[in-house]
């Protein structure tokens, strides 16, 4: 289990019944969490510094009710990164701070994989790269980021949160399908030190393209191995997928990475309460090649 205790920006108030409480910045907001299976000491829904709350619709979906008036995007920070949020569909906010993990240890990897090449750049894959997150961490450490998302308008956001915290180069943006990308790179001779992979549980690509996880993350994983340069860093995999636990995800890396050489490692991805318990968020892999396994 890895916990995500350094956001000042973000703190979930309180979870219980199927729902956590939470506050980005000076806005409160109540959503649904299905890891929260154990029951509230408080009534959730009475807080009175409530700004929205995301009721699930019994026909699938659901939407924002609003109590309070609040910003229709706002900045956060995450130390010298900055993101803007806001209620989106499907319960998003834009972003997911437990990755925050990740982002740490990507950095660290990156800086000190610079120290030693001195001028040669650190290339780093962003496959189902959403908002950017991850982008912004990688290249805020100095690492050149090709970020593919199939969403236009979550490209969009990306790139805006670059600008936001002081990204102004290094980043290439593509909206395409991320396993049409990866096969066009690897026909080019394309190859990056590191690869970050967040895929959905399902999902279609721009031509129409069906991405289900449990039967096409096996092979995806083996195809981008093979744009992997000759002295990797390493790989990152995420998996908010129900039943996808990390020791998955630790086996996957492991079969279609061997050869290599390195080292993988699974966990929890947690965010801490104020209750004093830590949120599960989802699961990740890492393996790190050579000089960045720690």
């Amino acid at each position: 289990m890895k916990i995500a205790g350094s956001w000042k920006d973000y703190r979930i108030l309180a979870t219980g019944d199927g729902m956590k409480l939470e506050r980005w910045g000076e806005v409160t907001l109540l959503r649904p969490d299905p890891q929260v299976i154990w029951k509230s000491s408080v009534d959730l829904y009475a807080d009175k510094n409530i700004n929205a709350v995301y009721h699930r619709s019994e026909k699938g979906g659901g939407g924002w009710e609003i109590r309070k008036n609040f910003p229709a995007e706002w900045q956060i920070n995450y130390g010298d990164l900055s993101f803007l949020v806001k209620p989106m569909g499907f319960k998003h906010t834009g972003l997911f701070p437990e990755q925050a993990v990740n982002w740490d240890a990507m950095r660290q990897i990156i800086s000190s994989a610079k120290e030693k090449r001195g001028d040669r750049p650190v290339k780093v894959l962003n496959l189902f790269a959403y908002t950017g997150g991850a982008t912004v961490a990688c290249a805020k450490a100095g690492a050149e980021v090709c970020h593919v998302d199939a969403a236009k308008g979550m490209v969009e956001r990306a790139g805006e949160n670059a600008r936001l915290s002081g990204i102004d180069s290094g980043i290439r943006y593509i909206v395409d399908d991320c396993a049409k990308f990866v096969r066009r790179e690897i026909r080019r001779g394309n190859r990056y030190d590191a690869i970050i992979m967040d895929p959905p549980s399902y999902g279609r690509g721009p031509g129409g393209e069906m991405w289900k996880i449990e039967d096409s993350l096996y092979d995806f994983v083996g195809l981008c191995s093979e744009v992997l340069s000759d002295d990797p860093l390493f790989v990152l995999l995420n998996s908010y997928t129900t039943g996808l636990q990390p020791t998955v995800l630790n086996n996957i890396l492991t079969l279609r990475l061997a050869g290599r050489g390195g080292n993988t490692q699974s966990y929890e991805v947690c965010l801490p309460t104020d209750e004093g318990i830590p949120l599960p968020c989802g699961a990740s892999g890492l393996h790190t090649f050579g000089d960045a396994r720690g």
